[in-house]
């Protein structure tokens, strides 16, 4: 079994925002930034951090940060993350599928969606600088 594993991020863990210190603190390593295919929805989870959930149809292609994350932190990574969050496979424009950040169908409910923005980054406007 491998001792890493990538790990798809679309909101507070990616680099520069409030949570990237659990994703450092965990070990992860940034690999590159990516998107989606275009089959997802984005919610804003009262200006906190963001939702997005995989759907039929009627989703775009957001904006992600795939990080590399050894095995043996990600429980604790995913422990310190928001109540509604979940793991899941997100599949990204190339086809391929990582482990990623999902929303559980309850925690949008009665959030205001912000699909077309294409990221957590535009809607909340701190875009990184590397």
């Amino acid at each position: 079994m491998s001792k890493t594993t990538l790990l798809a991020v679309n909101g507070t863990l990616m680099r520069g925002l409030e949570l990237n210190h659990n994703m450092q603190k965990a070990g992860g390593v940034f690999v590159r930034e990516d998107k989606t295919d275009p089959h997802y929805r984005l919610w804003t989870i009262n200006d906190k951090h963001p939702g997005m959930i995989r759907v039929a149809e009627g989703g775009t292609c957001v904006a992600l940060e795939i990080w590399e994350l050894p095995m043996a932190s990600f429980a604790d990574l995913l422990a310190s993350e928001p109540a509604g969050l979940s793991i899941g496979k997100v599949r990204l424009t190339n086809g391929s599928e990582v482990l990623g950040v999902l929303a559980e169908p309850w925690l949008v409910e009665g959030q205001k969606e912000i699909t077309d923005t294409g990221s957590w980054r535009n809607y909340t406007g701190h875009h990184h600088t590397s």
